[in-house]
């Protein structure tokens, strides 16, 4: 018995929309808990909002909200998820930096398996965080790109990290990232192609947590 084209447009046409409904409780649910800083449901928000990313977005621009709303709750609400894991380690901790964080002075090297190495000349704020970093047993890696995230995690196999980077960069590879290890996020408050600004007391205040 065949079944009918019409009878298979009807359900698709009914899926679709519970869908988009289910993802609209999502994203309410979501803004509701980065607004307020109360998590609810987050692994359900984590889950519709990965799983419908780019509809997700279009809704937003539909209601004319800024579609970065959705990077935005997947950060804060995985930071939520897995702030206490991040807590109880105290070793083989990492901090992932995008190298367009470097002052275009910078005359640092690139290792193909480290990244650029940092020699604390102090014309950005990478040094700074490299200083603080090492007082609080953490090690730095600037990387040129997603595959050295990879590199190092193989080479290394970090327990936790810190990742800085754009809301949607960041929102990507905290996701690859958190199979293997606790993640927390720090969102760049200027990004672009170079010279971008991270608020430095935020990034302390992440690896001060382990300390809580």
């Amino acid at each position: 018995m065949q079944i009918p084209y019409e009878l298979l447009g009807k359900v698709f046409i009914i899926l679709a929309i519970a869908a988009m409904v289910v993802l609209g409780i999502a994203l309410l649910l979501g803004a509701y808990s980065y607004k307020k800083h109360k998590i609810l449901f987050p692994n359900f928000i984590l889950f519709m909002l990965y799983l419908f990313y780019g509809p997700a977005k279009l809704i937003c621009r539909i209601f004319g909200i800024k579609d970065t709303l959705v990077d935005e709750i997947l950060v804060e609400v995985r930071n939520a998820v897995m702030l206490e894991g991040f807590r109880k380690i105290n070793n083989n901790r990492v901090i992932f930096l995008p190298q367009c964080m470097r002052h275009p002075n910078c005359k640092a090297r690139c290792d193909p398996i480290k990244g650029y190495e940092c020699k604390m000349c102090g014309l950005c704020d990478i040094g700074t965080i490299c200083k603080a970093a090492k007082e609080r047993n953490f090690k730095v890696y600037v990387i040129p790109g997603g595959s050295f995230v990879k590199k190092i995690i193989k080479a290394r196999r970090p327990e936790s990290c810190i990742g800085v980077a754009c809301y949607p960069e960041l929102t990507e590879s905290m996701q690859g990232a958190s199979p293997f290890m606790v993640v927390q996020g720090v969102t760049l408050i200027q990004d672009g192609c170079f010279d971008t600004k991270v608020n430095v007391d935020d990034v302390i205040r992440k690896m001060e947590e382990c300390d809580v």
